[in-house]
């Protein structure tokens, strides 16, 4: 729950963030030398790509807590077998081992996307989190039935 309250405020700074930036390129249009204008534009695309980033961002933490959800209802989830440090920190060597069996169990079948879903946690346990993205983002596809592409 704390993570979804920090993610709204942060969402709504930013979109103050944007109609603030916003306006202010919009002055420079209105200013209407060639050169204000120019950066005028330039400064109303950052607002634009920044509110398409967090829409997507928005859109792919939505689509993985459906899947947890369904996962959880059908006692799926990833039970928490990590050894951690004294300090709450999660062991490296124990993270790869984790992830060496999710790993397995996608091969075995790779087009469940539960499979993907937990190989996904186990990368983020790993500290990859590029991996995990793409791992979740495949298991969303599978899971919604567009088509995913190969493993590059």
């Amino acid at each position: 729950m704390r993570a979804k309250i920090t993610y709204f405020v942060l969402a709504a700074v930013l979109v103050v963030y944007f109609v603030l930036v916003g306006s202010r390129g919009v002055l420079l249009i209105e200013q209407g030398t060639p050169l204000t204008v120019a950066f005028g534009v330039a400064v109303l695309v950052l607002p634009f790509i920044g509110a398409w980033f967090l829409w997507k961002t928005t859109v792919f933490a939505r689509s993985a807590n459906r899947l947890a959800r369904e996962l959880e209802a059908e006692g799926g989830l990833p039970v928490d077998e990590l050894v951690r440090t004294p300090g709450g920190r999660i062991d490296r060597d124990s993270a790869d081992a984790v992830f060496a069996k999710r790993r397995a169990e996608t091969e075995e079948s790779p087009d469940d996307w539960r499979s993907w879903f937990r190989l996904a946690v186990a990368y983020y346990d790993a500290r990859d989190t590029v991996r995990a993205r793409k791992a979740m983002q495949r298991a969303i596809a599978l899971h919604d039935g567009r088509p995913v592409r190969a493993q590059g």
